[in-house]
């Protein structure tokens, strides 16, 4: 077999393994708009035939205007074939357009029905899927074609499927003139196929290639259009720094992009050129027979109707196929993205414990290492919180106390050891009844922008009295007074009419979310360290008041803020090193007693 025939067949062979992905891809369009896509579907057929009538018509038309030119010739069946082919010529026109509405309107339903099964499953997955380059590499392909690929699909499928309806009707046309000429057609677009796939397999690999890189040139058209990297940028004169960052990655992806196109059209034209040279000799073979009196000139005109279009089709059909074998290549990236399953789910026969229960919770020789690290952030860590306590935990930075918060939420499981609730152990307990005992301000918790009364409730069916309730409770009461619509106003500046907050302000609309919820386990990270020292005070004078009824973990810096607690935990290194209550840990004098003189001392 030739070079050229093996890689044909290779790239057959890789086409037809993408065969399975299409009824998925079918399902996708269906089930977004299954009426637009039956209309859709009718009008294919029916856009099929009207270009082989108007064709067919082309030969009796021709006679029938040159025999009304001869002396005595009638002029109705010219004008009643005029009338034929200026009637399928409308309708032609009419389909097109029915067509484009149908397309616009199938289009937009499943852009949004395909975007929403992205968003689903990114909200879905492990939080362990956002520590690996790879996720975002996926996720960067499936949000870049997910709006498009499955949709460009069916209309290749579709056209495919349209031009194919017509070709067959003007092959049948031509073999009216010889058999040969179909077989003619085919051989004439054999190089156009080698060109299509070979340069469909080379896209999709470079996209592949690609996708690190367009993420970094979003990165870093990122730092320099948004609000958090503004003042730096500004005062430390780094905006060129990032341009010529932004700007030699994109260069060099154009520049590929460039080449690849430059390539594939240097290839394309030498296919076209073959095609032409055989469409030519066809053309002459034609033009003798009319020369000897073979065929009337209607046949001449029909003739070449037929092979030209026959040509084009032939093209079209390929350009389909390639289009088919390309958006197969990148579906697969989409598909492969939406079968993604979490790792952390419930067990099929889960503990059921009481929502109204007050949870205890243990952490049992635990050890665990983030996805992709070799360094333990917790090692052999022990500690329990008895139900209806208080317990803060203090350390240094790395010490492995915010990796708590996301063990107990069960965002990880750790890989020895267990963490327990009630003495149950999390991975028996329902994935979402677990979560919806446990409450969290987040050590970095997020702005939404929206209304004040939204960030503390993201859910709308919350009364406001009892947003209002959180936060006086939050010390959040004060910043929604200084808003001028209060509640109703809208926060951050990505929306018209929005106020800034500054970062002890939003804690504190963050700590009024976690205080809403009234889950029986309250986690609090790093609850005080964007407030200034009165608001500080204040909030620790209602704070035990607050967490009365509740088993409340409380990862802090501030010593002050620990002190109220029933027991603090020392961490160092992944694991306890002290714990005991405010006046046992000074009276020990270990690096507790060491971090309070220090701070004192401040």
């Amino acid at each position: 077999m030739s070079l050229n025939g093996s890689f044909l067949y290779t790239r057959l062979a890789r086409a037809a393994r993408q065969l399975p992905r299409f009824p998925h891809a079918v399902s996708l369009v269906w089930s977004a708009a299954p009426g637009w896509t039956s209309g859709w579907a009718a009008l294919l057929v029916a856009q099929g035939l009207v270009p082989v009538a108007i064709v067919y018509l082309t030969r009796p038309l021709v006679n029938s205007v040159l025999a009304a030119m001869r002396p005595g010739g009638e002029i109705r069946p010219a004008l009643t074939n005029a009338g034929l082919m200026a009637g399928f010529l409308l309708a032609s026109e009419a389909l097109r357009s029915l067509y484009s509405w149908i397309r616009t309107a199938q289009g937009e339903l499943v852009r949004n029905h395909i975007g929403q099964l992205v968003q689903q499953k990114s909200a879905s997955v492990d939080l362990g899927f956002y520590e690996t380059p790879v996720f975002f590499d996926q996720l960067h392909r499936a949000r870049a074609e997910a709006a498009t690929v499955p949709l460009a699909l069916i209309e290749n499928l579709g056209g495919l499927a349209q031009n194919a309806v017509t070709l067959v009707a003007m092959a049948g046309v031509l073999t009216m003139f010889g058999p040969w000429l179909p077989l003619a057609l085919l051989a004439s677009t054999m190089p156009a196929l080698y060109v299509v796939l070979r340069y469909a397999v080379r896209q999709h690999d470079w996209w592949v290639r690609a996708s690190a890189d367009e993420r970094r040139a979003n990165y870093y058209d990122w730092v320099l259009t948004s609000r958090e990297f503004a003042p730096e940028l500004r005062l430390f004169r780094l905006a060129a720094h990032f341009q010529a960052c932004f700007s030699a990655v994109r260069t060099r992806l154009a520049g590929e992009r460039i080449a690849l196109a430059k390539e594939q059209s240097a290839a394309e034209f030498g296919a076209g050129a073959a095609a032409l040279c055989l469409c030519g000799l066809s053309l002459l073979w034609m033009g003798a027979r009319a020369v000897h009196g073979k065929a009337s000139p209607g046949d001449l005109a029909l003739f070449y109707q037929a092979f030209q279009q026959g040509l084009g089709l032939m093209r079209a059909l390929l350009g389909n196929a390639g289009q088919i074998y390309r958006n197969s290549l990148f579906l697969e990236a989409l598909f492969q993205f939406l079968e993604l399953k979490p790792e952390i789910k419930s067990p099929p026969e889960h503990q059921c414990v009481s929502f109204a229960s007050l949870a205890g919770i243990r952490f049992r020789e635990v050890a665990f290492r983030y996805p992709g690290s070799t360094r333990f952030a917790l090692k052999d860590f022990s500690l329990e919180a008895p139900a209806g306590s208080i317990t803060a935990i203090v350390g240094g930075n790395g010490a492995g106390k915010s990796t708590l918060v996301k063990l107990l939420c069960r965002f990880y499981d750790p890989e020895a050891g267990s963490v327990e609730m009630d003495a149950c152990n999390l991975r028996d307990l329902d994935v979402d009844e677990l979560r919806a005992r446990i409450t969290v301000l987040f050590q970095e918790p997020a702005h939404y922008q929206a209304t004040m009364a939204a960030n503390i409730a993201p859910c709308d069916d919350v009364p406001l009295a009892r947003v209002e309730e959180a936060a006086r409770n939050a010390g959040a009461d004060s910043v929604a007074a200084a808003l001028p619509m209060g509640y109703s106003h809208m926060l951050g500046r990505w929306f018209a009419d929005g106020a800034e907050l500054s970062v002890g302000e939003w804690q504190r609309v963050a700590l009024a979310r976690a205080f809403l919820r009234g889950a029986p386990v309250l986690v609090l990270d790093e609850p005080t360290s964007a407030m200034d020292p009165w608001a500080e005070a204040d909030w620790l004078a209602r704070f035990r008041q607050l967490a009365t009824g509740r088993t409340t973990i409380l990862i802090t810096h501030r010593f002050t803020t620990a002190r109220i607690a029933d027991r603090i935990a020392v961490m160092e290194g992944g694991r306890v090193i002290e714990q005991g209550t405010h006046d046992e840990l000074i009276a020990f004098g270990g690096r507790y007693a060491a971090g309070w003189r220090t701070q004192s001392e401040r």
